[in-house]
């Protein structure tokens, strides 16, 4: 199984995407730079978090216009798995793999601390290892990090559970005191329909390891690494 980390300029996230697909899972990964056009040998691709192209215009709107996005957006669509944290959350629905939109937090300030969320949803690639209604602790960092949708495309997200993450208190409740940043419903990550595309703001690569905080990270990690080693025996791979 093989993971590839898209590098922009202005990635800062990538060597840590690329120690938690690597070190942690045991799996070859190798970086992927924003020129490329093939990515045919990798089995997910994580779009990590930073400053894609110093962020001008808006976070992610210049990166969905690099040439590995096309390659990434027909890796989503091959049915392969593409993970985008913090910023490529952003890229992701920039590109038009996830709806909706990531906004200037609420406070206008940048926040930088560990966070308590609820997993919403364990019947994906990327949670199946977690427990329904888990709590977990991942970091954010993020400046623009609201995540907004229309009325009809967030009813939908709800209805079909395409929510996976959710800000919480320790206990699990998902209150307004519990929302950093102001994003609607309380939404931290999301899924696309097929589920195979994931965006999340906190950063699950720094909960990998004991020596950084914590291990809850790890998990998501593990989970691909088996979905992706299922998916290629239904298709009669090694």
């Amino acid at each position: 199984m093989k993971f590839g980390v898209v590098v922009f300029p202005g990635s800062n996230c990538d060597a840590d995407c690329h120690y938690a697909a690597g070190n942690v899972t045991g799996q070859e990964v190798r970086y992927v730079w924003h020129e490329e056009r093939d990515l045919s040998d990798l089995d997910c691709v994580i779009v990590p978090g930073g400053f894609s192209y110093g962020d001008y215009l808006r976070c992610g709107a210049v990166a969905r216009f690099s040439p590995v996005m096309e390659a990434v957006v027909t890796h989503a669509a091959e049915g392969k798995y593409v993970v985008g944290i913090c910023n490529g959350f952003q890229v992701l629905t920039e590109a038009g793999l996830l709806p909706g939109a990531l906004y200037r937090n609420d406070h206008l300030q940048f926040v930088c601390q560990p966070q308590h969320l609820r997993v919403e949803a364990i019947d994906t690639p990327f949670t199946h290892f977690y427990k329904p209604a888990q709590v977990v602790e991942f970091p954010i960092a993020h400046g623009e990090g609201r995540y907004y949708a229309d009325p009809d495309t967030l009813a939908a997200l709800e209805a079909n559970g395409q929510v996976i993450f959710r800000y919480c208190t320790p206990a699990g409740e998902s209150t307004a005191e519990a929302n950093p940043n102001g994003s609607l419903n309380n939404i931290a990550g999301i899924c696309n329909e097929t589920r195979n595309v994931l965006g999340l703001m906190p950063h699950p690569e720094r909960r990998c390891d004991r020596l950084v905080g914590g291990t809850d990270g790890k998990k998501l990690f593990k989970g691909i690494v088996e979905s992706m080693m299922v998916r290629a025996i239904s298709m009669g791979h090694r």
